[in-house]
C-alpha cells in the first residue's frame, strides 16, 4: 500500500500548494494554512469516497435494486448532503468553530493534568502495531456510535433532529449523510472528544471516519444483496439496516409510548414492537452491540422506509435541504405539530 500513500501525499501537497494556499493568502487567512492542509486531506478522501459510490455502489444499485427509484428529487437532496459532508465543507466549518473550541478546552485541561488514555499502549508490541490499533479504535468508535444512535431515538428532543434522516422514503447510497446539521454538530463533537481522550492521531482519525462513512453508504444502499447469516453477524448489512428504517417501527418516542404496535404503511410489513420500543438495529458498523444489548432484529425481508406519521398522517418533514433544516428546528422548539 506504500504506492497509494505516496500518491495520496503527492496529490494532497499539489492541491494544497496550487489551490488552497493561494486562496488562503488571497483571503488574508495565511495564519490558517495548517488547518487548510488538513482540510485538503478531507477533500481528497471525500473525492475517493464519491468515486467508489459512483463507480461501484451505483452500478450495483441499478443491477440489484430493492425498489425502483421514483422520487429522484429526494435523492438529489441526499446527494447535496453527501457533497457537503464528504468534501470536507462541514468538517472545515466545524474545525473553525466548535472543534477549535474543543481543542482549546482540552489543551487547558491537559495543562492541569487531564490524562490521555492511549489505547494503542495497552499492550506494547501488540496494540501499538498500526493495523491492530486501527481496529481497536474502530471498535471503540463503533460502540460510541451505537449508543449515540440509540439515544437519538430514545430522547424525544434528539429525535426531532434525527427524524430528518429517517424521513427519506427513497433510500439509496446517498442517504447516509442526510442529517440535520445540528444533529451532525452534536455527534461530531462527541467523536472528536472521544478521539482526544483515547489518543487517536489526526490522520488515523480521518481514516477511521472515511472507512465508517463508506460502510454506512453501503448499508443505506438501495441494494437487494442477501448476505449469509454469519456475515450479517460480523458486519451490518443493507438489509439489517434497512429494517432499522422501517415505517412499521414508528421510531418517534411519543408514538412508541402510546402504541403497543405501529400500523404498517402500504407495502410495509406489520412488525411487532421492537425489543427497544424506539426501534431496532442501531449498529453503525458492527451488529455485535445490538446482539449484546438486545436490540437486534434478524427478520428477513426488505421494508418500506420512512416514519409512520409521515406516511399515515401526512406530516411534513420537508422536501428540500433548507425546509428539512428549518422544520427540524421547529420540531425541536415544539412549534411543529403533528
Amino acid at each position: 500500500m506504500d504506492w497509494f500513500y505516496n500518491a495520496f501525499d503527492a496529490a494532497q501537497q499539489w492541491l494544497f500548494m496550487q489551490v488552497i494556499q493561494p486562496l488562503a493568502f488571497w483571503a488574508g487567512a495565511g495564519n490558517l494554512l495548517e488547518q487548510g492542509y488538513g482540510a485538503t486531506e478531507w477533500l481528497l478522501v471525500g473525492v475517493l469516497q464519491i468515486a467508489v459510490l459512483v463507480l461501484v455502489l451505483g452500478p450495483a444499485q441499478r443491477l440489484w435494486p430493492v425498489e425502483p427509484v421514483i422520487d429522484r428529487r429526494a435523492v438529489r437532496v441526499d446527494v447535496l448532503y453527501t457533497l457537503l459532508h464528504r468534501l470536507g465543507l462541514f468538517k472545515l466549518l466545524m474545525f473553525f468553530s466548535f472543534e477549535a473550541w474543543a481543542l482549546d478546552v482540552f489543551g487547558w485541561l491537559r495543562v492541569r493534568g487531564l490524562p490521555t488514555l492511549q489505547i494503542d499502549q495497552l499492550w506494547p508490541g501488540v496494540t501499538d502495531v498500526a493495523w491492530v490499533s486501527f481496529l481497536l479504535y474502530l471498535v471503540v468508535f463503533d460502540l460510541v456510535g451505537y449508543w449515540l444512535h440509540r439515544w437519538q431515538h430514545h430522547w424525544h428532543w434528539w429525535w426531532q433532529l434525527h427524524a430528518v434522516h429517517h424521513s427519506q422514503r427513497q433510500m439509496t447510497m446517498w442517504t447516509d449523510n442526510r442529517n440535520h446539521l445540528l444533529d451532525s454538530v452534536i455527534t461530531d463533537l462527541v467523536f472528536v472528544t472521544v478521539a482526544l481522550l483515547v489518543g487517536v492521531g489526526p490522520s488515523q482519525f480521518v481514516a477511521l471516519v472515511a472507512l465508517s462513512q463508506l460502510m454506512e453508504s453501503l448499508q443505506h444502499a438501495n441494494l437487494r444483496w442477501p448476505w449469509p447469516a454469519w456475515a450479517e453477524r460480523l458486519v451490518v448489512s443493507p438489509r439489517f439496516h434497512r429494517h432499522h428504517h422501517a415505517i412499521a417501527l414508528s421510531h418517534e418516542p411519543e408514538a412508541a409510548l402510546v402504541a403497543g404496535r405501529a400500523p404498517a404503511a402500504e407495502g410495509a410489513r406489520a412488525a411487532p414492537r421492537a425489543p427497544d420500543r424506539f426501534g431496532v438495529n442501531y449498529g453503525i458498523l458492527f451488529p455485535w452491540w445490538d446482539m449484546l444489548f438486545g436490540s437486534a432484529d434478524w427478520r428477513g425481508g426488505y421494508d418500506a422506509t420512512g416514519i409512520d406519521d409521515q406516511v399515515l398522517k401526512g406530516r411534513d418533514y420537508g422536501r428540500g435541504f433548507w425546509a428539512q433544516q428549518w422544520l427540524g428546528l421547529r420540531r425541536l422548539a415544539g412549534l411543529a405539530r403533528r
